[in-house]
């Protein structure tokens, strides 16, 4: 492995399952994620707002817990970033049931990086009390946090219980390893499947198509702005003349997703591609970047779910 990319790899994060138990039969989008996000920061606001929400005259704006969470500072800032993004957390769901009836349940992952890490009990009682007062979606769907499981799948929250000693923080190496472990690495052609929309910009121009350049760099950008919110000092942009893979085929097709924004309050319309694409030639640092990538999304919007994509072996069936 390349020398950059490992110490690139150092980063901290931890993957945690949030299960949900409606109390009432609910209606929820298909698209989970922006209600969830939504309604998190604004519980956050909520709890934790001391100047109206007058963000940009506020003299609190440094010490604000909800502004270090939300959109945190960078010492140091890339200078391919054009606004400070949602950098510490990503939220994935992949339920995309539009009915549940009272006591089904919902799963969401909440993953956290760096220092956003230590904040876990913001996020937890930003869902308690979301899930007690405003609900999810504009049907305001109530419920109760029934368990958070940890990256390994053991419950750190049962009920009212905490366990906090299985609050166990992972490197991306460390992700890495465990991926390696369970896909066949020795497989000629593998599938790349972006099951959230991708929205990448790459030399000025949204994608319309995929392609493997824009997702590699797309990946080491992403890695790179990480390691500046843990003040690694770490390059991780310098890219050895490596062959890039061949696509051998893909499919996409465009995607819209409605979100409403209470900050800016005004709706607004979130578009990316799905699909898969097939490749091959893959190397020993292509592959590690591509097991990254799955972790930590890629291009805009990633707060909200989006450029999240997953790695299989085509022979694997």
């Amino acid at each position: 492995m390349d020398k950059e990319l490992f110490n690139a790899l150092k980063v901290r994060f931890i993957r945690l399952r949030f299960t949900l138990a409606f109390l009432d039969d609910s209606i929820l989008p298909k698209d989970k994620v922006s209600a969830i996000r939504g309604g998190m920061g604004e519980m956050l606001l909520r709890m934790n707002c001391v100047r109206d929400r007058q963000c940009e005259t506020c003299d609190f704006t440094t010490e604000c817990i909800v502004q270090r969470i939300m959109y945190p500072t960078l010492i140091k800032k890339p200078e391919f970033m054009t606004s400070d993004g949602s950098i510490g957390y990503i939220l994935e769901c992949e339920d995309h049931r539009n009915t549940f009836k009272a006591g089904e349940k919902l799963d969401f992952y909440l993953i956290l990086f760096g220092k956003t890490i230590a904040h876990f009990n913001q996020f937890y009682q930003a869902f308690t009390v979301l899930g007690e007062q405003d609900g999810l979606g504009k049907h305001h769907a109530k419920f109760q946090i029934t368990m958070v499981r940890n990256t390994e799948g053991m419950p750190i929250v049962i009920g009212n219980s905490i366990n906090m000693d299985r609050y166990v923080i992972h490197s991306l190496y460390d992700h890495i390893i465990f991926r390696k472990m369970h896909l066949d690495t020795t497989c000629k052609k593998y599938m790349i499947l972006f099951d959230s929309p991708l929205t990448l910009k790459y030399k000025n121009t949204f994608l319309h198509e995929f392609h493997i350049e824009a997702i590699l760099a797309a990946i080491r950008r992403r890695i790179y702005i990480l390691n500046c919110f843990e003040e690694t000092g770490c390059d991780i942009l310098k890219e050895g003349p490596a062959p890039q893979p061949e696509i051998l085929v893909q499919k996409h097709y465009p995607v819209s997703v409605k979100r409403y924004s209470m900050r800016k309050n005004e709706k607004m319309i979130l578009k990316g591609l799905k699909g898969y694409l097939m490749i091959s030639g893959i190397t020993e640092d292509t592959m590690t970047l591509l097991l990254v990538g799955e972790l930590i999304h890629i291009g805009k919007n990633t707060s909200f779910g989006f450029g999240h994509f997953h790695i299989k072996c085509i022979n694997e069936e």
